[in-house]
């Protein structure tokens, strides 16, 4: 037996909107005595035509209505009500005397959430709206974290995009650190080859003079991970090769313009390095190969510190690999580094390149290699020094499937005329 209606407990949510549709009014007004008591706000109407054009000019959360009515059915009525653009979910209960599963079936399908067999139990009838409220609160719960995590990935986007400006300025900024990418020496050409993978890169390739049109100094250099951090390490580095600053230079041991004396190629690694342990103290470290041409001999002096192994291209055709690998700089102290020494021919180059060239992979994953930049180099041999960077960058933007570079991309190419 049912309970008194007064006795049947209130809903908490006194906000809920209900609209009961029967064309019986004996009907609605039982249900809306009912849902009055429990506090919802209701409204009624007569038909399935008259609830259509109530639910386009106002909201109800729930909906509890007649299947067999005059006109529009309440299946038809819940199908056109599913139809109707709206923020929220609106659950909806038949009424009906039906109780074939197959009707059920149908009313599911057309988009019900729920049946009520007549004549409707209060008891049943409040378990059904409690059922209705609990999936109403969770989907009121969840579309108010939606709106949340729409509010934090909008102010996320905007941080985003604020770093995102403030990198590409970055880059700007990082690429006047090379302000030459080609310089002729009279006896030999110098050509850049620097292209980052991100914004902003930890790679860093150059030149300067010594002495002028004597003896020049190139250098590649690649520090540890990627990013601001790392860019910010190549400024610094930069500063400390360059030939506009020549006091700040940590290659070059005195001198005036033109006459200068220059530190060997081992001490600069050692200077480098000592520097890195004792004043920066930084987590990083840097790999870098770094040579000393005197442009009158053809003489090489250089320093491979855990960098690539530098790559000595004959004019004959062949390509010697130069080092014997050496230690990164900033790793640990009181490391020694090893000068080596080759000579340079009319029609030869060197080239300094970091690991971002050999370790390119194709789609794979396999990587170019020691093996495949020496084919590209003496498939390329009749390109000058500008020609072959730029042809490089082509070769491995096909050999990773046109795929961004997962590394920074550099080094310098020297051309020695004799």
């Amino acid at each position: 037996m049912s309970r008194p209606l007064s006795l049947v407990s209130r809903s908490p949510d006194l906000s809920r909107r209900v609209l009961v549709v029967d064309d019986s009014r004996a009907q609605r007004k039982i249900l809306c005595l009912l849902l009055q008591r429990w506090g919802y706000q209701v409204t009624e109407a007569a038909s399935g035509e008259e609830a259509l054009r109530l639910c386009e000019a106002q909201t109800f959360d729930i909906i509890l209505s007649d299947w067999v009515m005059p006109g529009l059915s309440g299946l038809d009525f819940c199908k056109s009500f599913r139809a109707l653009p709206r923020d929220g979910y609106g659950y909806f209960i038949l009424l009906t005397s039906k109780s074939e599963k197959t009707e059920i079936a149908d009313g599911l399908d057309g988009g019900a959430d729920d049946f009520l067999i007549k004549p409707v139990s209060p008891d049943e009838l409040h378990a059904r709206l409690r059922a209705g409220e609990r999936l109403l609160g969770m989907q009121r719960e969840l579309i108010d974290k939606n709106r949340l995590i729409g509010a934090t990935l909008d102010e996320l986007q905007k941080l985003y995009d604020s770093l995102d400006r403030d990198l590409i300025e970055a880059r700007k900024l990082q690429q006047t650190l090379v302000r030459e990418r080609h310089r002729d020496f009279g006896r030999g050409t110098a050509s850049i080859l620097l292209r980052p993978s991100g914004h902003v890169g930890g790679d860093l390739a150059g030149f300067f003079d010594i002495s002028v049109r004597r003896r020049i100094a190139l250098y590649s250099v690649d520090v540890s991970g990627h990013g601001v951090a790392s860019a910010m390490m190549t400024a610094r580095l930069a500063g400390m090769l360059s030939s506009a600053a020549p006091d700040q230079n940590i290659a070059l041991a005195g001198g005036v313009d033109g006459n200068r004396g220059a530190w060997p190629p081992e001490m600069v690694a050692w200077r480098f390095n000592r520097m890195m342990l004792d004043d920066m103290q930084v987590d990083q470290y840097f790999t870098m190969a770094y040579a000393e041409i005197d442009l009158h001999t053809g003489k090489v002096m250089l320093v491979q510190a855990g960098h690539p192994h530098p790559l000595l291209i004959r004019a004959n055709g062949g390509v010697e690999l130069l080092g014997n690998g050496g230690m990164p700089i900033g790793l640990l102290p009181n490391v020694g580094f090893e000068r080596i020494e080759a000579q340079l021919l009319p029609g030869d180059r060197l080239f300094l390149v970091s690991d971002g060239v050999t370790e390119c992979p194709d789609p794979q994953g396999v990587e170019l290699g020691v093996e495949g930049l020496t084919q590209f180099l003496l498939d390329h041999a009749t390109l000058d020094a500008p020609g072959l960077l730029d042809a490089l960058v082509w070769s491995l933007n096909a050999y990773a499937g046109d795929a961004d570079f997962p590394d920074d991309v550099s080094g310098v190419l020297f051309h020695y005329r004799g």
